[in-house]
């Protein structure tokens, strides 16, 4: 509790990482901000000409928007993945790219990966109101959908945040941790349907005659995650009330096992740097 009463003590200290970390991304580019709108559309672009109309990815009509728009389908469920992926990645490195402020002054460490969420959590909701906007030219109606869409949003940030800080620790003891991730996260990206829809998986466990495939599918969170987001913003429908406690927990747990982590690790920091 005494740490936690100092982390929360710490909210200015917090702000100005945030906005240390947000004016610091593109500083002295030509674009500025708007890299963080260029980034995930030329990933869109790239992702529709290659399963779109290359491999000619079969694409669920949304239900019951009935809209039929692979792009749109594509960023909401890419969108929430780009954003954990940049927290989990930042957080991790959050520490030991700032090993000399860590040895010079005291303050609750575990502000510099949550900074990382505040600074990344800033750019997704501009990339998802662009999306929104998106939607709503397309004639998807979301609208009722909001709240449930901003809660999904905080707990996807609790997951990541709670990745971040455990993987914070582990790559403080060992930096190779930082290039396994980064393999780790670009094949959990393709186990994961982001970029392809669940009834593929469903019809291939099928044909293989195994449908115990999809019950451990399943379990990945982000498959819960991104069903979601499509479900309330590209099919307009309330998703499965499984699915949405699932993200809930996932979330939960995420933080409450990372705050544990870190904060028992904590004072060990400045002497590992």
């Amino acid at each position: 509790m005494t740490y936690l009463n100092e982390l929360m003590s710490s909210r200015e200290l917090l702000a100005n990482l945030t906005a240390r970390e947000v004016k610091g991304k593109y500083r002295r580019t030509v674009f500025g901000q708007l890299w963080s709108l260029i980034n995930p559309l030329a990933t869109m672009l790239i992702y529709t000409i290659v399963y779109s109309f290359i491999f000619r990815a079969r694409l669920e009509v949304g239900d019951p928007s009935g809209l039929n728009i692979y792009p749109l389908w594509l960023m909401c469920g890419l969108l929430p993945w780009i954003f954990a992926r940049n927290v989990i990645n930042s957080g991790m490195t959050s520490i030991v790219a700032n090993g000399s402020l860590i040895k010079k002054v005291y303050f609750p460490r575990m502000t510099l990966p949550l900074a990382a969420v505040g600074s990344f959590g800033f750019t997704w909701l501009v990339e998802m109101g662009v999306l929104l906007i998106a939607l709503a030219i397309a004639g998807s109606n979301f609208w009722i959908y909001l709240p449930v869409i901003a809660l999904t949003m905080v707990f996807l940030a609790m997951f990541a945040a709670g990745l971040g800080l455990i993987l914070s620790i582990i790559n403080v003891h060992f930096r190779d941790m930082q290039h396994l991730v980064g393999i780790g996260l670009q094949m959990w990206m393709y186990l994961s349907p982001i970029i392809y829809p669940l009834s593929l998986v469903e019809d291939a466990a099928n044909k293989a005659g195994h449908p115990w495939i999809i019950h451990v599918y399943k379990l990945n969170p982000i498959e819960r995650f991104s069903e979601v987001f499509r479900n309330l913003m590209y099919d307009n429908r309330f998703p499965n009330w499984t699915d949405l406690v699932a993200c809930a927990i996932a979330g939960c747990a995420s933080l409450a096992l990372g705050y544990f982590v870190f904060s028992r690790n904590e004072k060990k920091l400045a002497e590992l740097l």
